[in-house]
């Protein structure tokens, strides 16, 4: 089967070109004991029939014309996707951590499908864990959660799957023509007249000449140079370098708790958890010595509808007070910012940038080589990254085991630190993603994200809540 990438993928495929804009997410899921390995390969080999593109692998459109498609890997095999290790002893959190920060890390092998999936035993207190990769292309983060329902369960003994029908397996890996794949690549260099790719590729080969561009070629192009123009730096005087260098740290806050103090202060949950990344970053720098007044975040917008395909998401850049005031005067503020966000928003503190739509729709116009030179100038004016991923909120089994722990790891591609959020099961669990290059004490950026969402729960106490609301599992964040 053969399926032509749709632009947003075909532009994330291409951007990567530049390892510091790897689009690669991950999770990290605890389980009370080790994973029974043979059930779960059975049950990914059917999760794979199930989700035809987990079985196929990306190939460029014939001479390059417009995104890539995805064809059937014809070698395909399981047990490339799905393995099995064991942390050596004493079987840490932290060994698990560093481990999943390497295996997110290291590249996909371009000439197979595009994810990867480790069953690890050996964890202390009888524990297990699954890490699991997915390149962007195949899906988001809320895509990625309804994908996981394939392979989770509602209970610890949930009978096996039946076998699927030999004709459902068929259909499944069927092969179609690839002159459709051609026909589609020649419809994308139809669909954008001739004229503009041509005014683009000159304008845009060479960043340098847009603002002497003449203005009907200005004219052309506005609505894309008008987002790739903002490259207002970004703000924090510490966090300037960048590498591929990684650390992982985890955190845990009880949801309904995080979820009331949140309406006593007026607001979201969603702005309660992006006041607590700003009020993290602004303790860390004035504990560094270096206090700064406000940082710029990006946030991951989910537009998902029933309709929506594999990746449905936009991003927004907020300037978010960082300076040292009242948890309360944060969130109002945030808030504030949060309630006024929307696609095509154009404001002092809040701006949309280059999105994922445009600069895909204009890949066929632009080299590659350019694309990411653009990306990269666009990462360097973000401090830090956010996203909330909506998860199941009841309790859930994977192969015999009940899952603890959900923690996301999101893509830096290029900021400093990536905060992401997956409900489960009663709790918030995060994944603090961290370049070290930029925050060389990971650790007490850790510490200071704790402190910060306490602040935020402390208010149930100030109204008279006498329960205990603090980080749920802040000495052993995965129990």
């Amino acid at each position: 089967m053969t399926e032509r990438m749709t632009d947003t993928e075909g532009l994330m495929w291409r951007l990567e070109k530049d390892p510091f804009l790897s689009s690669t997410f991950s999770n990290i899921s605890i389980v009370d004991q080790h994973l029974d390995f043979p059930r779960f390969l059975r049950r990914m080999e059917r999760t794979t029939l199930a989700v035809p593109r987990l079985r196929q692998r990306v190939q460029p459109s014939p001479g390059n014309l417009g995104a890539p498609y995805w064809q059937d890997d014809p070698n395909f095999d399981i047990r490339h996707h799905v393995r099995h290790v064991a942390l050596p002893q004493p079987g840490s959190m932290r060994q698990l951590l560093d481990l999943a920060t390497l295996l997110t890390s290291d590249p996909f092998d371009r000439t197979r499908p595009p994810w990867q999936f480790w069953v690890v035993d050996g964890l202390e207190g009888g524990q297990g864990a699954l890490i699991y990769k997915f390149h962007h292309t195949i899906t988001d983060g809320q895509g990625g959660v309804h994908l996981a329902m394939q392979f989770l369960d509602l209970e610890r003994d949930a009978p096996e799957l039946p076998s699927l029908p030999e004709p459902e397996i068929e259909a499944a890996l069927s092969h179609d023509n690839k002159s459709d794949v051609l026909r589609s690549a020649l419809n994308d260099t139809l669909r954008i007249p001739i004229y503009f790719l041509k005014q683009a590729r000159e304008m845009l080969s060479d960043p340098t000449n847009i603002p002497t561009a003449s203005a009907n070629t200005v004219a052309n192009v506005r609505s894309l140079v008008k987002q790739l123009g903002d490259t207002d730096p970004a703000r924090s005087p510490l966090w300037r370098k960048r590498s591929l260098r990684r650390q992982l740290e985890i955190l845990r806050v009880p949801y309904k708790q995080l979820r009331e103090a949140s309406k006593i202060l007026g607001g979201t949950l969603n702005a309660a958890f992006v006041t607590a990344a700003a009020d993290a970053a602004g303790e860390y720098h004035r504990r560094m010595g270096v206090p700064v007044e406000s940082l710029r975040t990006s946030m991951a917008l989910s537009t998902r509808t029933d309709g929506s395909g594999s990746n449905a998401f936009t991003l927004v850049r907020i300037l978010v007070p960082t300076g040292e005031m009242p948890i309360e005067e944060r969130f109002a503020a945030i808030n504030e910012l949060a309630q006024n966000m929307k696609v095509g928003a154009d404001t002092t503190d809040m701006t949309m940038p280059i999105t994922m739509n445009m600069a895909a729709s204009m890949g066929a116009a632009i080299p590659t080589s350019v694309l990411t030179r653009l990306a990269r100038s666009q990462s360097e004016t973000v401090d830090f990254a956010t996203s909330n991923v909506r998860g199941p909120g009841i309790p859930l089994y994977l192969a015999g085991a009940r899952l603890i722990g959900n923690y996301p790891v999101g893509p830096l591609a290029g900021v400093a630190f990536n905060l992401t959020l997956l409900s489960h099961d009663g709790n918030l669990d995060m994944g603090l993603h961290i370049d070290t290059a930029a925050i060389t004490e990971p650790e007490l950026l850790r510490t200071c994200m704790e402190e910060s969402f306490a602040k935020i729960l402390a208010v149930l106490v100030a109204v008279g809540d006498g329960g205990d609301h603090g980080l749920s599992g802040q000495q052993q964040p995965y129990v």
